[in-house]
């Protein structure tokens, strides 16, 4: 298939270009994964390939389980999304304004950023509970709803929640709500003290640009926004199921991609965790691209077209440029709003030069 070969060769290009040791590369087409693989090293110390099984971090593209998990939880009457943050966990302050957790999801909360150097010192932090306490006294920077910007903070205060209110911790709840029910056997939380079958080595760029080994990180404390390991495939198979399966209700297909309105005039361009985008022919599409030290991931969805595509790398992502939207390209019909442009363009100027 040659749509195949050119994907390999894209992929294949987009590691040597960057340097990148190893990654991961899949595409589904109408809910059935027409190509999977893993390219390169996962280790280069022991020479070890990358495969299709090859678990990698994957940083921001975590919220998008966590945000799925959140509206099964609402559907089950367990949180409510205009329900404010102490209502379910107490032990965060109140703030100068009431916090629902809808604006967690929509990174609308106005909590503040968390800086480079804060979040190195929150990774001797061990959980999600004692990573709270980071930016729990601290005064909100905006009124909630008022403005967007992304913090890791919002995602781990709804992982916090999650847990109060379940009683459970964060890797139970994902596998019950989401890798055990949709068989994503190479998604879990990473912990650099576990042992972690086919887990990558993760690497990073010293002060020459070289590739090494990075540093030891401990992304327990932000599981829910940034510290999840998966794969291509995996997260191939989570758009799917968004498209497919039917453990996921039309309703919360729906909100998941609906936008908040900013001061009830503005769409936000994030809706829990995805990104709302259009091609030049105007076909949707949902996305999300995530980087972190040792590791990043993209996963994007063109709903209409039934279309996945995601891959994973293990060296720290000094650029969102992943090739996924090249990838698409392949697998997509001719630019018919451009065509059609043409032929307009045409008519009129024929129509021009008859006058």
């Amino acid at each position: 298939m040659k749509e195949i070969k050119q994907v390999r060769n894209q992929a294949a290009m987009f590691l040597t270009s960057n340097f990148i040791p190893g990654g991961t590369f899949a595409v589904a087409k109408e809910g059935k994964i027409i190509y999977s693989e893993g390219m390169g090293l996962a280790s280069k110390d022991l020479e070890v390939p990358a495969t299709r099984n090859t678990k990698f971090r994957i940083g921001q593209v975590s919220e998008l389980f966590t945000s799925t998990i959140f509206y099964k939880m609402a559907e089950q009457g367990l949180l409510h999304p205009d329900t404010s943050v102490q209502h379910y966990y107490p032990e965060f302050p109140e703030k100068q304004f009431r916090l629902p957790l809808k604006h967690l999801l929509y990174h609308t909360s106005g909590i503040k950023p968390a800086q480079e150097n804060e979040q190195y010192i929150n990774s001797n932090t061990t959980s999600i509970q004692k990573g709270i306490e980071f930016f729990k006294d601290d005064t909100l920077v905006v009124s909630p709803g008022s403005y967007e910007f992304h913090t890791i903070y919002n995602y781990n205060l709804l992982g916090a929640v999650m847990e109060k209110v379940t009683n459970k911790k964060f890797s139970e709840i994902l596998g019950e709500y989401i890798t055990d029910t949709l068989n994503l056997e190479n998604t879990l939380p990473d912990n650099p003290f576990g042992t972690i079958p086919g887990r990558s080595n993760f690497f990073d760029y010293n002060i020459m640009s070289q590739t090494v080994n990075a540093v030891t990180r401990d992304l327990r404390y932000c599981v829910p926004s940034e510290g999840i390991l998966s794969n291509a495939e995996d997260l191939v198979k989570f758009g799917n199921a968004l498209l497919y399966s039917e453990f996921f209700s039309g309703d919360l297909k729906k909100q998941l991609f609906e936008p908040y309105l900013l001061n009830g005039k503005v769409p936000t361009q994030m809706s829990n965790g995805w990104f709302l985008m259009n091609d030049r022919s105007g076909r949707t599409i949902y996305g999300k691209s995530g980087g972190i030290a040792g590791g990043g991931s993209s996963l994007i969805i063109y709903p209409e077209e039934k279309l996945v595509v995601a891959c994973a790398i293990n060296l720290t992502s000094i650029t969102e440029d992943y090739p996924v939207f090249e990838i698409a390209a392949n697998f997509l019909p001719e630019n018919n709003g451009e065509s059609s442009k043409s032929k307009d363009k045409s008519k009129k100027e024929s129509d021009n030069s008859t006058d």
